[in-house]
C-alpha cells in the first residue's frame, strides 16, 4: 500500500518544495518514491516546448520513480499568479474533480507519494472549491511547513485550525527559514509555536544557500522521510 503525505504551508514561497524534496531524499532509495505537485503556476517552456516549473523539477529530481515530468506536474500554468486565475488565462478551469482525475491516473506501483500543494492551505481552485477540499476528499495526512518570518504565528495557527476542523490528521510541522537572515526573535517565535501547535515539530530547516549545507542537513536527518511516513 502506498504511503502518502500532503505538504502544505502557511503561505507561498516559504519552503514547501524544499521540505517535500528533503522528505523524498530521506526515503529508502530502493523504494519507488514519487513527488507530485498537481498544480504549478509560473511555468516556463523548456527546450522541448514543454511548460515546466522549477519546484516540480526539484521534486522530479528527488523521485526514484522516473516517470517523466507530466507525472510530477500534470497542471502546468504559465502565468506567475494565483493558479485559479492563471488557469483562466490558460482556458483550463480548475476543480477538485480535475485534480482527482490526475490523481487517479498516477501509476499504482509506488511505495511513497509526497504531494506538494500550491500557495497556502486554502488555495482557491475556483469560486467554490479549494485545494484543501481535495485533500479532505482523499483524507491525506498533512505536514505543515511554517515559514519562519514575521506573521508566521497567526498564519500557522489559522492553518492548523482549518486542518483540525476538517478532521484531517496532521503529522506535525516543520520550521523552515526561507530567507538568509533569520527572523527577529527566532527562538521566541519557535518556542511559541512549539507551545501553541498540539502536534510535534518534525524538524528545523535553516536557509541553505549551498549544496554542501543541504548535504550536511541530510546527513544529520537521514531518517527524516522514512520516519515521517511510518507514522
Amino acid at each position: 500500500m502506498t504511503q502518502r503525505v500532503f505538504v502544505t504551508g502557511t503561505d507561498t514561497e516559504i519552503g514547501k518544495s524544499q521540505v517535500a524534496e528533503l522528505i523524498l531524499s530521506t526515503l529508502p532509495y530502493t523504494a519507488v518514491n514519487h513527488g507530485w505537485k498537481p498544480i504549478a503556476a509560473g511555468c516556463e517552456q523548456n527546450g522541448q516546448g514543454q511548460w515546466v516549473n522549477e519546484d516540480a523539477l526539484l521534486l522530479q529530481s528527488a523521485s526514484t520513480s522516473q516517470w517523466g515530468y507530466a507525472s510530477v506536474n500534470p497542471i502546468a500554468l504559465p502565468q506567475p499568479i494565483a493558479p485559479h486565475i492563471a488557469a483562466q488565462y490558460a482556458q483550463l478551469p480548475l476543480s477538485v474533480q480535475l485534480v482527482q482525475e490526475h490523481f487517479e491516473a498516477l501509476p499504482k506501483q509506488m511505495d511513497h507519494l509526497v504531494i506538494e500543494g500550491a500557495g497556502g492551505w486554502l488555495l482557491p481552485l475556483n469560486a467554490k472549491e479549494t485545494l484543501a477540499d481535495w485533500v479532505c476528499l482523499n483524507q491525506l495526512p498533512v505536514v505543515l511547513v511554517v515559514g519562519m518570518r514575521l506573521g508566521c504565528l497567526n498564519h500557522a495557527l489559522l492553518t492548523w485550525q482549518d486542518i483540525q476542523a476538517r478532521g484531517l490528521r496532521c503529522l506535525g510541522w516543520v520550521a523552515n527559514s526561507p530567507e538568509p537572515t533569520p527572523m527577529a526573535e527566532y527562538a521566541a517565535n519557535l518556542a511559541y509555536l512549539q507551545h501553541a501547535l498540539p502536534v510535534p515539530m518534525l524538524a528545523e530547516v535553516p536557509f541553505m544557500a549551498t549544496e554542501q549545507e543541504r548535504q550536511q542537513w541530510l546527513q544529520q536527518h537521514a531518517q527524516f522521510g522514512a520516519q515521517l511516513l511510518q507514522n
